[in-house]
């Protein structure tokens, strides 16, 4: 969305999350897209809290390292922003053609964000005309102060950001790629990182509408440390649904579902919000992103409460992975927290950038 400079051969997708950095390179064919680029690495506690960088060097040296470790040569990468600094709203403006919406763009996207337009980062997507003399535009702003957070970082790490995009976004444009949605289909799109929640909720890969919610799978970590007292490592493994000493595997899964059931309330008031502001548009499919989209028992509790099909996006579904060059079974145990960096990585063959 907030791409600044020209737009290089090769790009990276940086996913700078709470808890890892996810990069991905793809490279385009004929018939499809090729992984080229693969890599994950583990962020310290704290060196990003609630989508900011808090510790710039820790960031910029796993960055620098990450590179190096897997190989990946391309520096030029695009990245992503969320939480409370990130303000989406579709709106519909009066105008005859584009030219006149163009104008009206400004004036309009000061009285919805009321911020200072000095502080921000604005862009816009059209998303078709309302009616006759009218355009439903969907409007996205980052503060300022956000977007050097990230590139000062990325600057640091000697890498070159190209796209500050949004993470509600990426995940449209990993899900667009991979699955072909029919134009009127509406699905709702959750990615449930370590503290964040991006709920997006699209129409023929369109965003309809965007939420994200501070809460996470670190809930799921913190729950289980307390109940079992239990090391930071020991309860990521648990979570994950591996056996530790003589938790009995009952009492893990009640934990587990006490914390799911907190985040399935915030999805549930996200989605009458939804439906409350919205007139005929009723969600059909749930996909599920992020390091906690396969905590147990979490897709079966939102399938049964919210009565639609519910399952794990797979951010590869149509890309090439040669197995000669990456450990298939790796790839496949991270696909899920890896939508975003291949829906960042995918900016690289936007047409009108």
């Amino acid at each position: 969305m907030f791409g600044w400079r020209r737009k290089p051969k090769g790009l990276v997708g940086l996913d700078i999350g709470s808890s890892s950095i996810k990069a991905i390179e793809l490279e385009e064919h004929q018939d499809g897209y090729e992984l080229v680029g693969f890599a994950v690495a583990p962020l310290a506690a704290d060196a990003v809290v609630d989508g900011i960088v808090r510790d710039r060097d820790s960031v910029s040296e796993t960055i620098k390292k990450l590179f190096i470790d897997s190989g990946i040569k391309t520096r030029s990468v695009a990245a992503s922003v969320s939480g409370h600094s990130v303000i989406v709203k579709k709106i519909t403006i009066a105008a005859n053609n584009e030219e006149e919406l163009a104008s009206a763009i400004p004036y309009e996207a000061q009285q919805q964000i009321q911020l200072d337009m000095e502080d921000i980062k604005l862009s816009y997507q059209v998303l078709g005309p309302a009616s006759a003399n009218a355009f439903d535009v969907l409007l996205a702003a980052v503060k300022r102060e956000k977007v050097a957070n990230y590139t000062e970082v990325l600057e640091l790490a000697r890498a070159t950001p190209v796209v500050i995009d949004i993470d509600a976004f990426a995940l449209g444009n990993a899900f667009e790629m991979n699955y072909k949605p029919p134009p009127n289909l509406v699905v709702g799109l959750l990615n449930i990182g370590a503290s964040l929640m991006n709920i997006s909720i699209i129409r023929g890969g369109a965003p309809l509408f965007t939420r994200d919610v501070s809460v996470g799978g670190n809930l799921y970590t913190d729950a289980l440390q307390k109940e079992f007292g239990l090391s930071l490592a020991e309860a990521e493994s648990l979570k994950e649904g591996r056996e530790f000493g003589d938790v009995k595997v009952e009492r893990r899964s009640a934990q587990i579902r006490s914390v799911s059931e907190i985040l399935l309330l915030e999805i549930q008031k996200t989605m009458d919000f939804f439906r409350q502001n919205t007139t005929g548009e009723a969600i059909q499919n749930i996909y599920l992103a992020g390091g906690s989209a396969r905590v147990e028992g979490l897709a079966d509790l939102l399938r049964q409460d919210l009565n639609v099909p519910v399952e794990i996006i797979d951010p590869f579904r149509r890309v090439h992975i040669d197995g000669a060059k990456f450990d298939l079974d790796y790839v496949g145990e991270l696909r899920p927290r890896m939508a975003v960096a291949v829906g960042l990585a995918l900016r690289a063959f936007d047409s009108n950038d």
